[in-house]
């Protein structure tokens, strides 16, 4: 067998690899929307690959609810999540450039110190947290939901190693030479340099922030205030009995709708960071 057949056959391998891999990404999103165009009654009869003929429907049903503000429910997520993701990326990356760039005493207690955060589970501060907001008198807002995430131990890190790996120092004592203050390094050459990697991070913050449900739980009582994960789990429990699953299944892919579109904004800059980012020798 020569290099040409075996070339061929690894070309034909890979490419039946990716199809699966592929298709077991889309199969669930596909099974979703074809649930989001089928009413209750053709749902409790069954898996149908099928899509029915409720999508208007559905998302009237859910539109129209006048105990479920939808609109306004997707608005307070991207709120939050698009205030996370960029209060996130912003300030770890210039914390994770402090310590790459900065040399003190306390340099290793401090990175010591955000990694033993790490390791600490929310539930674990939550009762201490929601005492806090509220005697700062923040409950029932979306401002507990944002501030937080200016503190954040794993996005710090991930910031940091990529600066171990695509700034080299010299980079930033050259700047210095000339002149330029400490910020106006950072917000000029650092982040541009960064963007990649702030770009993955931003994705995943407000993935995480737009499906975190036990903080927005803790604190908000309000349904003008409630965040899309808190509204679906008030759609399924409202009344067990009388619950509609057209119009959760609905509800559920209008909730991921935002998700694909930030994704899809923001992926240029991950297959960008093959070829950016770095400072050639």
């Amino acid at each position: 067998m020569n290099s040409k057949t075996l070339s061929a056959l690894r070309s034909i391998f890979a490419h039946v690899v990716l199809i699966i891999l592929s298709f077991m990404c889309l199969f669930f999103f596909y099974i979703l929307f074809v649930n989001a165009t089928r009413s209750h009654a053709d749902l409790q009869k069954g898996f149908s690959a099928l899509p029915g003929g409720h999508f208007w429907q559905n998302l009237k049903n859910v539109a129209n609810d006048g105990t479920f503000p939808m609109i306004r429910g997707i608005l307070n997520s991207l709120i939050v999540s698009g205030s996370c993701a960029a209060i996130c990326t912003y300030f770890s990356s210039l914390t994770a450039y402090g310590l790459y760039a900065y040399d003190f005493k306390l340099k290793k207690i401090a990175f010591t110190f955000i990694m033993a955060i790490l390791v600490m589970p929310t539930q674990v501060t939550a009762m201490g947290f929601l005492r806090l907001i509220t005697k700062m008198g923040m409950y029932d807002s979306l401002l507990p939901l944002i501030i937080p995430s200016i503190a954040s131990p794993s996005v710090f890190y991930f910031m940091y190693s990529y600066l171990q790996s695509s700034l080299p120092l010299s980079l930033v004592e050259a700047a210095r030479i000339d002149g330029s203050k400490e910020f106006r390094t950072f917000n000029q050459i650092v982040l541009p340099i960064m963007k990649p990697a702030i770009a993955v991070q931003a994705i995943f913050t407000f993935v995480g922030s737009w499906n975190n449900y036990f903080v927005p739980a803790l604190v908000i009582q309000s349904k003008d205030k409630m965040t899309v994960p808190i509204l679906i789990a008030m759609l399924r429990g409202a009344d067990y009995m009388n619950f509609d699953m057209g119009k959760i299944y609905m509800m559920i892919m209008v909730a991921i709708v935002p998700i694909i579109l930030v994704y899809l904004l923001l992926s240029k800059y991950i297959i960008a960071g093959v070829t950016l980012g770095g400072v050639k020798g």
